[in-house]
């Protein structure tokens, strides 16, 4: 399903994701057009799945969250997936999963308030879920970039 954005669309959305908090007068005003007609886009790019978030994101490490892992996931064979990932999403501390190819099933993100607590996570809770073989753990150090992808 091939999705078309005209240039309204792309200049919205060009101005929403430097600034979520705009008012809609605001952005309708750079747009030139009406307050409705910026409501009536967005509510269609959210509908159609254009947008597809809002809200502010929170620092983790504000809410104590020390440490980020990134983690690979072997599952013993891809149809475990589906199973394998609603038990991963009964875990507060993930907050990320892709299905991939390569050296993993699949790869998840999530956070740790400090190492014994990211251990409890990967040998009690992660490597517990039947279906899973193998992880492999990768801390992040530093996040320096962290954008959407440009808007054309």
């Amino acid at each position: 399903m091939e999705k078309i954005l005209d240039e309204l669309d792309k200049k919205i959305l060009q101005i929403i994701t430097k600034n979520a908090r705009i008012p809609f007068k605001d952005v309708a005003e750079e747009c030139g057009v009406s307050r409705a007609a910026i409501h009536q886009r967005v509510q269609r790019l959210v509908e159609n799945g254009t947008i597809i978030g809002s809200g502010y994101q929170v620092n983790p490490k504000m809410l104590g969250y020390t440490l980020c892992a990134y983690v690979g996931i072997t599952l013993e064979n891809g149809g475990l997936y589906n199973a394998v990932l609603a038990e991963l999403e009964k875990i507060q501390e993930v907050v990320e999963s892709q299905y991939t190819l390569g050296s993993f099933s699949m790869i998840i993100k999530l956070y740790a308030h400090d190492d014994q607590h990211l251990l409890e996570l990967l040998n009690h809770r992660i490597q517990e879920i039947p279906g899973i073989t193998r992880t492999e753990t990768l801390l992040a150090l530093e996040q320096r970039i962290n954008r959407m992808l440009p808007i054309e």
